[in-house]
């Protein structure tokens, strides 16, 4: 769905009261934009949080012992630290 949303003199830009009602977003909540090479992407706390769960599966072969201590702690066995 494309929706034309207008900036104002002063930056700001106004969601749609449906569209807002649909991502759940509520006064005073956070959104994130990304800037892509085919443009700006919006995304909601939620879809911010799921897309970098994802991108953390994806890097960590899904292993839910992955983390950034026993990556470092592997990198030192390797060099001989």
């Amino acid at each position: 769905m494309t929706v034309q949303v207008n900036i104002t003199p002063n930056g700001r830009m106004s969601l749609p009261a449906d569209m807002r009602k649909r991502l759940g977003l509520a006064e005073g909540g956070a959104v994130y934009l990304d800037e892509t090479p085919d443009g700006v992407v919006l995304r909601t706390a939620a879809q911010a949080v799921a897309r970098a769960q994802a991108l953390a599966k994806q890097f960590t072969g899904g292993n839910p012992d992955a983390s950034v201590d026993a990556f470092l702690a592997r990198r030192r066995e390797d060099s001989g630290e």
